[in-house]
């Protein structure tokens, strides 16, 4: 099998770490393989691809989209090194306002799975960022949401010693106690 799935603490996330072929030309490697996803509980059909680019400091989210429009990814950073977040704001859930964050990087070629019901943001850590991902559903700005990055109620650790580049959206968003809950899976 060309991936390793690893459930994080919260069991829904999974990093995936695929298998790399490398020599003195350079590397290949799968990035996406249906069936070795499905077997692996990643039961979801991708219709959108994504690819972003950031500088050093530059933290985007945390973002989600109001149901029915929510969105599980499949994140990876082709180039640079982030720290990616993922908070479970499913209002059920026994890790609601829970989160788990690990780092992608170009060396690493590590993806993270996050589920629908998960806001999800990043941190870039090197000075240029590449991130590439695949989302389940269609952006639609009407359902477009956020929580903010910063909120004591989640208590991320960022791990970063710098104030972060933000969006005005981002810098304003609501705090988890804050968001319509109806809204989410």
């Amino acid at each position: 099998m060309p991936f390793e799935f690893e459930r994080q603490k919260i069991k829904d996330v999974i990093l995936i770490k695929p298998k790399v072929f490398g020599d003195n030309r350079g590397f290949f490697m799968e990035t996406y393989k249906k069936s070795d996803f499905y077997a692996n509980g990643i039961d979801v059909e991708f219709n959108q691809d994504n690819h972003s680019k950031s500088t050093k400091g530059v933290l985007r989210g945390l973002h989600y989209q109001a149901s029915p429009y929510g969105q599980a990814k499949i994140v990876r950073c082709g180039r640079g090194r982030i720290y990616d977040v993922a908070v479970d704001i499913r209002p059920n859930s026994e890790t609601f306002g829970k989160y788990v964050k690990v780092e992608l990087s170009e060396e690493n070629k590590c993806m993270l799975y996050i589920p629908v019901g998960f806001a999800h943001g990043f941190v870039a850590l090197s000075d240029e960022v590449e991130l590439l991902y695949k989302a389940s559903g269609e952006y639609n700005p009407s359902a477009d949401r956020g929580v903010l990055w910063n909120d004591n109620d989640i208590n991320i650790d960022w791990e970063i010693d710098f104030e972060p580049l933000l969006s005005e959206k981002d810098k304003i968003q609501p705090r988890l106690c804050e968001i319509n809950r109806e809204e989410i899976y």
